[in-house]
């Protein structure tokens, strides 16, 4: 199956912890941004704004962009999503701390797979590897970024069709989550890497484990009453039922999906349940639903594309100004070389110059020595 669930609540973990800490009026603010990321985002992002134009915190101010980037993901916009979670990067290079380079990079990579593009997501994660074995081991967000990167890593093999290396890293990011002594802020971390660990099952044609996974997916969402991971688990649940002819069953769980996203604005969850229940009606023999599904199916995929398509565009912008800005320093770095090299050749040719002056001295005067010597003789 081409459609990838993406991942929205693996960059919420860390930030959880984090705001734990604050004893602030502003924490509540945050909280209640956090869980209403699912199917209020726009709310999230309103408070997100609105907190981020009294912080001076760059740890603070750091999150605040990651939860308005998650937010933006979570409405499939990409733009937005990518110029906020950039800006959180700008900022980690500003401090030492390992944990804030770490969420920064691993957030970046989330984006790039996002988008597709996996060379950059994960050049960024092997980036990220080396903030992360710096953290230190008692504290648990080291757990929850390995956990994450090795979910981004399974994703990229999963779009790339490699379904048991895929599912191999998803088993080691379901680990890693498991050793989070916070079950609660890994609950829907964990429905989302079931999720995807159910479509593995499922290109491995392993049926059982498949629902299995998705039904995992479908508890750990109704845990922390996250609707729209609630409706991708059962979404994958009917697909399940598709596969073995139950095409009414199918469509139950799909319209209950769909009544339970209808606030959130994912695209891609929209998408993937409209193609499904087009497929559905069509199985069944159901020209008029069929049409009015695929049409709405056909809107929305149009729709992501062209999100991702602005994301794309604006990646390769940033991509050249980074390429200028190197390019910029290494002319700068072989301007003060030409420099240095002109400035040593000058040097040494007075240097040089000095010492042939001195022996032309010294040779004249021991020609006049031997001169008056010979004529003393």
């Amino acid at each position: 199956m081409k459609l990838l669930f993406k991942i929205l609540p693996l960059l919420l973990l860390s930030f959880c912890i984090f705001i734990k800490a604050q004893k602030t009026p502003d924490s509540v603010l945050i909280k209640k941004a956090q869980l209403e990321i699912y199917d209020n985002p726009d709310n999230t992002i309103k408070i997100a704004k609105q907190l981020l134009k009294k912080s001076h915190d760059v740890k603070t101010s750091i999150n605040l962009y990651k939860l308005l980037s998650t937010a933006n993901i979570a409405k499939r916009n990409f733009e937005e999503s990518l110029t906020y979670i950039l800006k959180a990067k700008e900022l980690s290079q500003k401090t030492n701390d390992p944990l804030s380079h770490a969420i920064a990079l691993i957030s970046v990579a989330i984006q790039y797979q996002q988008m597709e593009l996996f060379s950059k997501s994960l050049e960024t994660l092997n980036e990220a590897d080396q903030y992360t074995a710096k953290i230190p081991d008692k504290n648990p967000v080291k757990y929850v970024e390995i956990a994450t990167s090795y979910a981004i890593r399974g994703m990229i093999y999963k779009s790339q069709s490699n379904s048991e290396i895929a599912l191999e890293k998803f088993l080691i990011a379901i680990r890693n989550f498991e050793k989070v002594p916070v079950k609660k802020a890994t609950y829907s971390n964990m429905s989302v890497v079931f999720y995807n660990i159910g479509y593995c099952y499922l290109d491995l044609n392993q049926i059982d484990k498949a629902q299995e996974a998705f039904v995992q997916s479908l508890n750990n969402a109704r845990k922390n009453y996250a609707k729209s991971l609630e409706a991708f688990a059962l979404k994958g649940i009917a697909e399940i039922h598709k596969k073995k002819y139950e095409n009414q069953s199918a469509i139950s769980l799909l319209l209950k999906a769909e009544n339970l996203c209808k606030n959130t604005g994912d695209l891609t969850l929209n998408e993937g349940i409209y193609k499904e229940l087009a497929e559905n009606y069509l199985a069944m023999g159901q020209q008029n639903l069929y049409q009015q599904y695929n049409k709405k199916y056909l809107e929305m995929r149009f729709k992501r594309k062209q999100n991702e398509l602005k994301s794309i565009n604006q990646v390769i912008d940033n991509h050249n100004k980074e390429t200028a800005l190197k390019s910029e320093k290494l002319k700068s770095y072989y301007h003060y070389i030409k420099i240095g090299s002109i400035l040593l050749g000058s040097i040494l040719v007075i240097i040089l110059l000095y010492f042939i002056v001195k022996i032309r001295k010294q040779n004249k005067k021991f020609h006049k020595e031997i001169q008056q010597m010979i004529r003393t003789s």
